[in-house]
């Protein structure tokens, strides 16, 4: 409550829809902002949504990322690792600085929400963005993440 007794509560309005530039994404991707946090706050949070075999570039996160499947299945994958099926309801956490991709499997539209934080500090980038991901090492075996 501010000081006149009058609620704090802001309700943004909806930003255009933003489509992932080639530079970062191979095939369709597009992503809403809803949320952009201004200091103190630095979270972020996108729903992304992805064509059926579209994939984000290697990147990583300097503070990690978060990922909940909202419909579709998601292709993750850290450098080094196997290729995981995430799930809508699934969550994914990627640690900071940990070297990933994610996308939609190769027979479906699949979305997430995104959730990372900002640095807080201009000279330090909240994500670095790296090399393609080929086509062999996008059709690589995959395990399901569920037991």
């Amino acid at each position: 409550m501010r000081d006149h007794g009058e609620p704090s509560m802001e309700i943004f309005k909806r930003k255009s829809t933003s489509k992932g530039s080639a530079d970062r994404f191979t095939g369709d991707v597009w992503w809403d902002v809803l949320h952009a946090g201004q200091g103190p706050s630095r979270a972020r949070l996108n729903l992304v949504r992805f064509a059926p075999g579209a994939r984000s570039d290697w990147h990583t996160h300097a503070l990690g990322q978060t990922l909940h499947v909202v419909s579709g299945v998601a292709l993750v994958q850290a450098r080094g690792g196997e290729i995981v099926e995430a799930r809508a309801g699934d969550t994914v956490h990627t640690p900071p600085g940990e070297e990933h991709w994610h996308g939609a499997a190769p027979d479906a539209f699949m979305s997430h929400l995104a959730l990372w934080e900002g640095t807080g500090d201009p000279d330090v980038p909240e994500t670095i963005w790296g090399a393609k991901v080929t086509n062999d090492e996008y059709a690589a075996p995959r395990r399901t993440g569920h037991a």
